[in-house]
């Protein structure tokens, strides 16, 4: 960033030509340490575990469902839809999957029949996993459905099967994000994908094999898919599992019943135990350090963190289609303003916001890119070339967000050049949201946004313009959004407005609204 010519491309080991990503995280360590535990699932944390998987037996239960999966009639590369609760099934469902060569959909047990109903037909899965009480209407003709007792009952199939011999560029999952577009989108990861999350061992983690990691989030989301258990699995460390209830008072509880050593979360989490639970260094057991990602921290959390605690959080930035690339951690110490460096190996540049491909020097702003030979990149969108396209410039992908990196090789985040909004961690298009709104009776225009209602505290706001006569009513948009979209998409400010702020050319100004703050 010096204005010298630079040498650009990954710079670590690439993965092995065949690769398998179940094999990477769970088979290496089931042979090398077969009675270590290596899922610990805790429902109540003044109670003993609820179960305990050791990774000679979390091999067995993974090859057993493989070779279900197969017996079920699912081929390589078939898509299986998973909508399970927050369990061990989930899991080894997951990673079942994809030991068989097939591509699981993660996705949540939140979602409306309608949404469901979207990522079933956008990616043609040929199975479907069910929680109890999930009515399957709307399932195309032709799609196999998996209830929650069959699918547990996989674990214990008669037989297994080997590690699917897949090559390293070969899919491994999918998981659906929101687009530019009222429609999700589908990012289809490699079998090297876990493979590409090496750099975060030493510069995110400091992991390693006595680590016991908790993770706050649900399977549904990649960040508790990778943070959670692939690279916890993938060091021969344990992950932990809570399927209770999750009250903010509970964490610290927790962490110190799992003896968890890191704890990772979304910063608003950390917050909320800060507000509402006892912390301090004693209440959190053996913890050595929490991490945190999925959405922007609010000011002053590091500074009241570590002063109550005495311990550090370690930040990462990152995206579905790559998940984290920037971070700091122990042996990348944090600097105030910055996310922190991209990670060791990695090739991360700022290109111009318009258009480029030439990298700028330190400590101007554009678009943070991440060059296209990371074994970590996506595969590509799922059926969408058009929008693959516009994130791929020369040989780098941009994911949307503007930075600028200073002379020390910091990255300082300077927002988001789209408008993706971000809520409970996940990111959420605000037309997928206004696609949905529009749809209610008295609702002439919508516009969503971003909305600051605290210092701290962000939520998704819908900007309504009624049809003439109609009442401005904002508990029954509410209840409409409720039906048809998943909680964490649902506005939470509803602000009528009679007319949405445009420019003389008619564009919506997204920005007079993202300025919007309560009376």
């Amino acid at each position: 960033m010096t204005g010298e010519p630079q040498l650009h491309g990954y710079r670590a080991a690439m993965p092995p030509l065949r690769f398998n990503m179940a094999a990477y995280c769970i088979g290496r360590a089931a042979a090398a340490f077969p009675e270590k535990p290596a899922l610990v699932v805790i429902s109540d944390p003044l109670q003993p575990p609820a179960e305990i998987w050791t990774f000679a037996q979390l091999e067995d239960a993974v090859l057993r469902v493989a070779a279900a999966l197969r017996a079920e009639g699912l081929e390589p590369g078939a898509r299986l839809m998973i909508r399970l609760e927050n369990t061990s099934t989930y899991a080894l469902l997951f990673f079942g999957a994809i030991a068989a060569g097939c591509v699981p959909l993660p996705a949540s047990s939140q979602l409306t029949g309608r949404e469901a109903a979207f990522l079933l037909e956008d990616s043609g899965a040929a199975a479907v996993a069910l929680s109890d009480g999930l009515a399957p209407p709307g399932i195309p003709a032709g799609v196999r459905v998996l209830e929650s007792a069959r699918v547990r009952a996989m674990t214990a199939h008669p037989v297994r099967t080997p590690y699917a011999a897949t090559a390293c560029g070969d899919p491994a999952y999918l998981i659906y994000t929101s687009g530019t577009t009222s429609r999700p989108k589908g990012v289809l990861h490699a079998q090297r994908a876990a493979w590409g999350r090496r750099p975060m061992y030493r510069d995110w983690y400091g992991i390693g094999p006595t680590d016991r990691v908790l993770h706050a989030g649900a399977f549904n989301w990649t960040y508790t898919l990778g943070t959670g258990l692939t690279d916890p699995w993938a060091n021969a460390a344990t992950a932990v599992v809570y399927t209770g209830r999750k009250d903010p008072a509970v964490w610290p509880r927790l962490i110190t019943a799992a003896e968890a050593t890191i704890f990772a979360a979304v910063p608003s989490l950390y917050r909320q135990i800060l507000q509402y639970a006892k912390v301090d260094r004693a209440a959190l057991g053996r913890l050595r350090h929490g991490l945190i990602a999925g959405e922007t921290p609010p000011p002053g959390l590091f500074e009241e963190w570590t002063g109550r605690t005495g311990l550090e959080l370690y930040e990462a930035l990152g995206m579905s289609e790559l998940s984290t690339y920037v971070s700091s951690s122990p042996s990348v110490l944090r600097k105030p303003g910055a996310v922190g460096k991209p990670q060791a190996g990695r090739s991360v540049a700022i290109l111009p916001v318009e258009s480029g491909s030439e990298p700028l020097p330190a400590d101007e702003e554009g678009l943070l890119a991440v060059h296209r030979s990371d074994p970590g990149l996506m595969l590509g969108y799922w059926q969408r070339p058009a929008e693959e396209a516009e994130v791929m410039r020369g040989d780098w992908f941009i994911g949307g967000d503007l930075a600028r990196i200073d002379e020390d090789g910091y990255v300082i985040h300077c927002g988001r050049a789209d408008d993706i909004m971000k809520a409970l961690g996940y990111r959420v298009a605000p037309q997928e949201v206004e696609a949905t709104l529009a749809e209610h009776p008295a609702v002439a225009e919508v516009a969503c946004a971003e909305v600051r209602v605290r210092a701290d505290v962000s939520v998704i706001g819908a900007f309504i313009v009624v049809k003439e006569g109609a009442p401005r009513d904002a508990e029954a948009v509410k209840r409409f959004a409720a039906e048809r979209l998943a909680a964490y998409k649902c506005p939470r400010e509803i602000v009528f407005l009679d007319a949405l702020p445009r420019t003389a050319n008619g564009k919506l100004r997204r920005g007079d609204l993202k300025a919007w703050r309560p009376a």
